[in-house]
């Protein structure tokens, strides 16, 4: 899993997740980990994290985590197709640490819950991903 880890950080500057800061951290069977900071790029003007921050970061270990889950030739051909996400309490610290763990493991979707904890383990935001697998 560490060179998996490694090869998804190797696909992130100059996109979105350099923007964010993201960074994934942790992988095993079924579930995977990145996490973000809570700071300027993160933050709306008031200083809070912002639930568009969030539902990136819950976008981005959804979908990476589809991708692990498929045949070595077939990586990174499973596409979001809907994301939810409820936000239930305010971040506190420096970061946010996303876990992703499906829900259904389907031929053509896949459905992921994609938890948000900041830096004390306190739940922050729940989410739901559903990725569309092509072939």
């Amino acid at each position: 899993m560490e060179e998996y880890l490694k090869q998804l950080n190797s696909l992130c500057p100059g996109t979105l997740m350099e923007s964010l800061g993201m960074e994934f951290i942790a992988a095993g069977e079924g579930w995977l980990e990145a996490r973000m900071p809570v700071d300027h790029r993160t933050c709306r003007p008031d200083g809070l994290l912002h639930g568009g921050a969030n539902m990136a970061l819950a976008e981005t270990v959804g979908g990476a985590l589809s991708a692990m889950s498929l045949p070595e030739e077939h990586r990174f051909q499973a596409f979001g197709i809907e994301i939810n996400g409820n936000h239930l309490k305010q971040a506190k610290g420096k970061f946010v640490i996303a876990r992703g763990e499906f829900v259904h493991l389907g031929k053509r979707t896949h459905v992921v819950q994609v938890e948000i904890r900041d830096e004390y383990g306190t739940l922050v935001t729940v989410n739901r991903v559903t990725n569309i697998v092509t072939w």
